[in-house]
């Protein structure tokens, strides 16, 4: 039996969120927004870490319970945040907030409840991402788990399930199995079987 693993939660131990804005002088363009995104990832993160800290048997202040109502809330309050966000500014790319706009990403990727909303930010990041302005691999993510979300095939294979019976991974459908690695290569992902290997 699989269990979806990470188009529910993200693993804040993942290296690459937060990716440094190509120039310093960017970073604070706007330092109220900035700070705003910032505390928003701080949460959406938290409760996750000890959702994964119960999920590898390590210890945690907080029981399964207070964990998924508050991951829950959490949620529900960002994403409100994240309208708000997006209406006024569109989707906040580097030259605005820095690397901060990868954070922001991460928590437009837990938007799963309004895939239409997912979808908008989507085609708002793709115009900063054409600008290089904001992430091609955050593109890529949140392009996989919109598709997956609407149970359609990922291009990417960035969204991954896990057996239960065996501890191994492996890419929700793939759109294009034998071109994925090209694929991912076009948005600076490493190949898949690399990816999945960093998982197990």
């Amino acid at each position: 039996m699989r269990i979806l693993l990470i188009k529910t939660f993200t693993l804040a131990l993942l290296s690459g969120y937060l990716v440094i804005a190509p120039s310093a002088q960017v970073v604070e363009k706007n330092a109220a927004l900035t700070k705003q995104i910032d505390s928003m990832f701080k949460t959406d993160q938290f409760w996750r870490v000890e959702f994964t800290k119960r999920y590898r048997k390590e210890k945690s202040a907080y029981s399964d319970e207070t964990i998924q109502k508050n991951w829950s809330e959490a949620d529900r309050i960002n994403e409100l945040k994240a309208k708000t966000i997006i209406k006024k500014y569109g989707y906040p790319g580097y030259d605005l907030v820095g690397g901060s706009s990868d954070s922001f990403w991460a928590i437009i990727q837990h938007c799963d409840n309004d895939i239409p909303f997912q979808e908008r930010v989507l085609a708002l990041m793709k115009q900063q991402m054409d600008k290089n302005n904001a992430s091609k691999e955050k593109y890529a993510y949140l392009t996989d788990r919109i598709l997956v979300n609407k149970d359609q095939k990922q291009i990417y294979g960035t969204q991954l399930s896990r057996d239960n019976k065996t501890g191994k991974y492996s890419p929700f459908p793939l759109k294009y199995p034998k071109l994925v690695d090209k694929l991912r290569k076009e948005v600076g992902l490493e190949p898949l079987a690399i990816y999945i290997n960093n998982f197990e």
